[in-house]
């Protein structure tokens, strides 16, 4: 009875050993598929090297803060009395002082009181009894004027947190555009194990068929043994595909972390199908205004553009050195009160305007600075212009790189077309006595690869456009929030 069942099992095999079969390069749609913007979100905030630059992004803001502390409002108090000897003097006071950012003035107010008696040498220490209130202001007319140490001290901090900023963005668009790679290419390793899979399973399926046959004497011997071939051969590539698949999968897993920000394998299951990923983009509808785009959006044109502006801050800063100097100080004091110790010289509205000039006469070290500066700042003029024609010709390979790899990958599906009409055709031809085994499994195979061929192409696809994604800075499809909409780009994630 045993024997029958397995010879009726046998003949239900036989007639579909040779029938038309179909390699799939999909599993079944995944429950919760792993999209390209959940990788990019993760990697965004928990890759290392963005937050290491968004560190250095908060220490460039500190030093901001720092610089802006040489306008200060700062208070001076200072006094002192004496407890023996002829004079019994004592005085008490206070001075708050100002620096603007203009003219490089500085604007104070102070107010000092004073009881007993000095010696004719602090002669200035006297007050009336209510004290003596001051008013003033400092002007710089010629050095110092339009700038200072202090104005390009805050300017260079503003513009390092700027260059950290697009520091910041610069790693992103690396980061981002590595990541995508990553994923597209584990995306494609692991269709490729489906095809793989696909292809063992049919030459496993065909041996329980070949096995009856061989059995009835229906086929040769021989064919179970090149089927045992195909079946060894097919499970080293599927071996081969897994292997591959678990390394792009490790490989994706350094840009996809977990709020920890700990590396997480995606696992298999949670590979997408063809259709919950969509049909890459055409290449024919890209702006054809990408070469301007890269130049206007790209971090390292900005970044070279904050290092010209901080030698032309040198340059300045040379310049006011060179020039002489002439402060004019104005003073008003008003002492309140009645007569004290002083005499009746106190009382009163002084008005005081005073004048300070010098001049440097060799000036080497001013001259030697500005010729310095000016000739780095023409070298950052050339650098500029080498790295805008970079990039022009950057985009424009990426360009043709994504358009060759779209024009390759509409040549592999029709090549995946023609392999399995081939692929069918011949299994009639064999069904009909015209054909034989080896051939059959020739034909499965070449439209195995086919489809492997069409996974290359269509992640060369992939590939292109991301680093197209990148040359452009297109922040939206690499998955990039812009610092000015990030609600606190300081906070660490």
């Amino acid at each position: 009875m045993m024997v029958r069942v397995v010879s009726l099992l046998g003949l239900v095999l036989i007639a579909g050993a040779f029938a038309p079969v179909t390699l799939a390069d999909e599993q079944e749609p995944a429950d919760d598929p792993l999209l390209p913007a959940e990788v990019l979100s993760a990697s965004e905030r928990h890759f290392p090297k963005i937050l290491a630059s968004l560190a250095e992004l908060r220490g460039a803001a500190g030093r901001v803060l720092e610089a802006e502390g040489a306008f200060d409002l700062v208070f001076d108090a200072e006094g002192f009395s004496r407890v023996d000897g002829f004079y019994d003097g004592s005085v008490l006071g206070g001075v708050a002082k100002q620096r603007l950012p203009g003219m490089g003035a500085e604007v104070y107010g102070g107010y000092s009181v004073s009881n007993g008696t000095f010696p004719t040498y602090e002669d200035q220490y006297y007050t009336d009894t209510g004290g003596t209130l001051k008013a003033g202001a400092l002007f710089n007319l010629l050095r110092n004027r339009e700038t200072d140490p202090q104005r390009i001290g805050l300017m260079d901090a503003q513009i390092r947190r700027e260059a950290a900023e697009l520091d910041v963005l610069l790693t992103k668009i690396g980061v981002q555009q590595r990541a995508l790679i990553a994923y597209w290419r584990w995306v494609a390793l692991g269709r490729q194990v489906n095809v793989y899979a696909d292809l063992l399973r049919i030459a496993t399926e065909r041996q329980v068929g070949l096995i009856e046959q061989v059995r009835r004497g229906a086929a040769a011997e021989i064919f179970l043994t090149e089927n045992q071939q195909n079946i060894a051969r097919r499970q080293v590539l599927v071996t081969a595909s897994r292997r591959d698949l678990m390394k792009a999968g490790n490989a994706l897993s350094f840009y996809y972390r977990d709020e920890d920000g700990r590396p997480q394998e995606p696992g298999i299951a949670r590979l997408p199908s063809k259709e919950q990923l969509g049909r890459p983009d055409d290449p024919a509808v890209l702006p054809e205004t990408a070469t301007k785009n890269a130049l206007d959006r790209r971090p390292e044109l900005d970044l070279l553009r904050t290092t010209m502006i901080q030698v032309q801050n040198d340059i300045a800063l040379a310049e006011n050195d060179l020039k002489p100097r002439l402060d004019v100080g104005i003073e008003l004091k008003q002492g309140f009160g009645a007569v004290a110790e002083g005499g009746p010289s106190r009382p009163g509205t002084d008005a005081i305007l005073g004048l300070t000039f010098s001049i440097p006469l060799q000036q080497r070290t001013a001259r030697g600075r500005l010729a310095a500066a000016q000739a780095e700042l023409q070298a950052a003029a050339y650098e500029q212009q080498l790295r805008e024609d970079q990039i022009e010709l950057e985009v424009r390979n990426i360009l043709l790189e994504l358009a060759f790899a779209r024009q390759l990958q509409l040549l592999a599906e029709v090549g995946v077309q023609q392999s399995d009409i081939m692929r069918d055709s011949e299994i009639r031809r064999f069904e009909s006595g015209a054909s034989d085994f080896f051939l059959v499994n020739v034909r499965e195979e070449t439209a195995a690869n086919a489809r492997i061929t069409l996974l290359e192409a269509e992640l060369q696809t992939r590939v292109a456009r991301a680093d197209y994604d990148a040359a452009v800075v297109d922040l939206n499809r690499l998955g990039i929030t812009p610092i000015s909409q990030d609600k606190d780009p300081y906070t660490v994630r």
